[in-house]
């Protein structure tokens, strides 16, 4: 390799501009693969090569693009593919199972600006804007998906926003991960508001969900919390999960707009009181059992993701009946995210490379899965969560810093 060449990783600049790396970066090696662990490290971990399903030298080189900026077609950007594609080659180690039906799906992608920031959480509004945030990147987005214009805001140093939701007036609200705070950027003098949480305790706002009368409910996940914010008075009350270490991560309203909450860290889901607050806990079969997310059909059926053991699963509110089903790849698939559309509840098998998309319908409770793939065909991943838009659904791809919406048809 030559000597001095210019790399520009903005996320890494990002990050040593904020403190978040613990060392300075050292200087660029001239030697291949210790660049590569100079990089990749700087932003993830290297399990994530070995846990890779490999690439062609063409393909890294196009995944690697979604990530630093090497410079388009530089001996640079061919030296680090060539290296990872020898020593990270094509393999079958997490393969997925694919189960093939009907439907045909549609992709158009849009990639974000920053690279590196590992863009997540997308929803679309009434008005058709995609918000999304940059978690690493402290970054809050918008894109037009018409022209596919985009822009990019800095939120409040040390924010790390891990998710986004939309108001009744399409004002975007973050979920401040890293420093107890939930706030929304104003669209009129686009400056923010933030709350802080009343209790030192709550430390990570996660993700959250609007009610009709404008409440904002939200999930703390390590500090094993549900809040509520009345963005009226700016008042926020909180409540701690009745089992310790049950890790509150997803949260979806039923039609009668009583909040549900699904538990990371524990075979449970929690209905919240929306007068009182009081958790009531539904224990799910299976010590292995944890649920990423969860997703309610127009009947009040509570789907979720049995993330700890590969399964779809159904909690009937009426009578406390629990059925499950088995993923398309099996026990490790890992699935996450989960969305009703259509008639059918939609999840990801995130464990899984390429990763799947999973259709289950309800008429038939048959599955289909699809492949999911990124901008230019290369197949990486992975979806955190999904929303459904105005036409599909609103997805994400952290490792490629991608935006889609997804389309089917007959």
């Amino acid at each position: 390799m030559r000597k001095n060449r210019f790399l520009f990783n903005k996320h890494v600049v990002a990050m040593a501009t904020l403190g978040a790396l613990a060392a300075p970066l050292p200087v660029l090696s001239n030697e291949p693969g210790v660049l590569v662990e100079q990089l990749c490290a700087s932003c993830h971990s290297l399990n994530n090569l070995e846990r890779s399903a490999g690439y062609s030298q063409a393909d890294w080189q196009t995944l690697t693009s979604y990530m630093i900026d090497t410079g388009e077609g530089t001996a640079l950007s061919k030296d680090i593919s060539t290296y990872l594609a020898k020593h990270y080659p094509v393999n079958t180690k997490r393969e997925s199972t694919v189960v093939k039906g009907d439907l045909k799906l549609s992709f158009k992608y849009w990639q974000v600006p920053t690279l590196g920031q590992r863009a997540r959480d997308p929803v679309q509004g009434e008005n058709g804007l995609i918000w999304w945030v940059g978690q690493w990147g402290n970054i809050l987005g918008r894109l037009n998906p018409k022209t596919g214009e985009m822009k990019e805001y800095t939120l409040p140093s040390g924010t790390y926003a891990h998710s986004v939701s939309l108001d009744k007036n399409q004002t975007p609200w973050f979920l401040g991960n890293k420093n107890g705070t939930v706030g929304y950027l104003d669209l009129t003098t686009e400056k923010f508001k933030v709350y802080k949480m009343p209790d030192k305790n709550a430390r990570d706002p996660h993700t959250g969900v609007f009610d009709n009368a404008g409440i904002f409910w939200f999930t703390l996940q390590h500090s094993n919390m549900v809040g509520k914010l009345d963005p009226k008075s700016g008042d926020i009350k909180l409540a701690t999960l009745p089992t310790k270490g049950s890790r509150p991560y997803g949260i979806k309203l039923d039609s009668n707009g009583t909040p549900w909450v699904s538990c990371n860290g524990s075979n449970c889901l929690v209905r919240v009181d929306k007068n009182t607050m009081e958790l009531s806990e539904i224990k799910l079969p299976g010590a292995k059992t944890h649920t990423r997310r969860l997703a309610i059909t127009p009947d009040d059926m509570v789907f979720y993701v049995n993330s700890g053991m590969g399964k779809l699963g159904r909690y009937n509110p009426k009578n406390g009946k629990i059925t499950q089903w088995d993923n398309p790849s099996g026990a490790n698939s890992h699935p996450y995210a989960i969305e009703y559309a259509d008639n059918a509840i939609w999840f990801n098998e995130s464990a899984k490379r390429p990763e799947t998309l999973v259709r289950f319908d309800l008429k038939t409770q048959t599955m289909q899965s699809w492949q999911i793939p990124s901008k230019e065909g290369v197949y990486s991943g992975l979806i955190r969560h999904m929303r459904m838009g105005n036409n599909g659904l609103i997805i994400h791809q952290t490792a490629t810093n991608q935006l889609a919406e997804i389309t089917w048809s007959q």
